[in-house]
């Protein structure tokens, strides 16, 4: 038998583990091993691992149509795109694959919409250590350090300007730009929040010089912050949205929204082989019909209430420098570049491990299931507990 994984093209290093079973908040390794999951594939599986209403949308949309193409019209298609329209501020919806498609879908809209529009823009600006997605030109949008020279040369047309600096955003803007691109919470960056001070300039700003606000939500998105959307947590509304992992609640479903006056694609423009496609659109409908609900986000937001304040007192207990976050996106900050070690030793308790994010080497991301339990949070709180003093006393 060949060693673990040696067929596969390196991309990531992985830990000798074999996934076989998902439920909830819970994983299980091929051992029979349980993991309390909060990382959840990175804020995708917003209902938990193989949630029944997704189960049984994909069951029943399997047995009618799986893939017409994307020439025509089916139903869930046009479901989904009625109810994200029901849903948000905006009119108009392109069904994708994935994160970057539809940040690239954003792009591309904005830049048809400034030869238009705007006498041939192009300009994109976006901000320090932002994530948009792995595409060649997603990666150049992004702020994240390094990433403008591992396959350079890297697509032109980006701009970057500094978080909550609206002075550094006016200083960026030139004859050129079309489009200002922002996450509300910088998630890879390690939860970075916006100043609702900022965004509401960053709105008027945009108005006042006539660039579209593009807002990346593919990681907020879909109740993820206590909303259905994170822009409502700062009133103001985006020229376009883009949506991604949670939205899927598991499956590779993405989805580009913008206002009326933007729907400029001619025919040809965009398209996609899966854009539309009614399996995922099946899912998709289901994970919004049970997100969407008010009583649903409102137990997102106790949870989050939940959860912050355990991390509070983690931070008060073991001195840290804190946490932070939104709704169930959320870090906290350890005092040392020991984040990898204390996710790595949290996987590893036993007889349960605990399965941690560290995208900064001094800060651990939650991104939990939205239907993780009061007794499932206490109990990641207790396994978080023995992995910061196996690493930190």
């Amino acid at each position: 038998m060949s060693e673990l994984g040696n067929e596969l093209i390196t991309i990531i290093s992985r830990p000798d583990i074999v996934f076989g079973q998902g439920h909830g908040s819970w994983l299980t390794d091929e051992r029979g091993k349980r993991y309390l999951d909060l990382v959840q594939g990175w804020a995708v599986n917003s209902l938990g691992h193989s949630p029944a209403v997704v189960v049984q949308a994909l069951a029943d949309q399997a047995r009618r149509l799986v893939n017409p193409g994307p020439a025509f019209y089916n139903r869930p298609m046009l479901d989904l795109a009625e109810k994200l329209v029901a849903l948000s501020c905006f009119d108009r919806v392109f069904l994708a694959s994935s994160g970057a498609e539809a940040n690239e879908g954003a792009v591309k809209l904005a830049r048809r919409w400034g030869r238009k529009m705007r006498g041939g823009a192009y300009q994109i600006i976006g901000f320090e250590h932002g994530f948009h997605g792995r595409t060649l030109a997603m990666m150049s949008a992004s702020g994240k350090p390094g990433w403008d020279s591992i396959y350079a040369p890297m697509p032109a047309g980006f701009a970057k300007a500094k978080f909550n600096d609206i002075g550094s955003v006016e200083r960026a803007i030139s004859q050129h730009t079309v489009a200002v691109m922002i996450e509300f919470v910088q998630g890879e960056a390690g939860v970075n929040l916006a100043d609702p001070g900022f965004v509401r300039e960053l709105r008027a700003l945009c108005t006042e010089r006539q660039l579209l606000l593009i807002a990346d939500e593919v990681q907020t998105g879909i109740g993820r912050c206590g909303h259905a959307f994170a822009y409502e947590l700062f009133d103001i509304e985006p020229d376009l949205m883009t949506l991604a992992k949670g939205i899927g609640g598991g499956v590779p479903l993405s989805a580009l929204l913008c206002k009326e006056r933007i729907n400029c694609f001619e025919p040809g423009d965009q398209g996609g082989t899966y854009c539309g496609n009614p399996l995922m659109a099946a899912a998709g409908l289901a994970v919004l019909n049970e997100v969407c609900r008010e009583d649903f986000l409102e137990q997102v937001r106790l949870r989050s209430h939940q959860f912050s304040s355990g991390l509070q007192q983690i931070a008060r207990d073991f001195k840290l420098p804190g946490e932070r976050g939104a709704g169930l996106l959320r870090a906290l900050v350890l005092p040392s570049d020991q984040a990898e070690q204390v996710a790595t030793v949290a996987r590893n308790l036993a007889p349960v491990g605990l399965l941690l994010n560290a995208p900064r080497p001094d800060l651990l991301r939650f991104m939990p299931a939205l239907t993780i339990s009061a007794a499932e949070i206490d109990e990641a709180l207790g396994l978080l507990r023995k992995a910061l003093r196996d690493v930190l006393c």
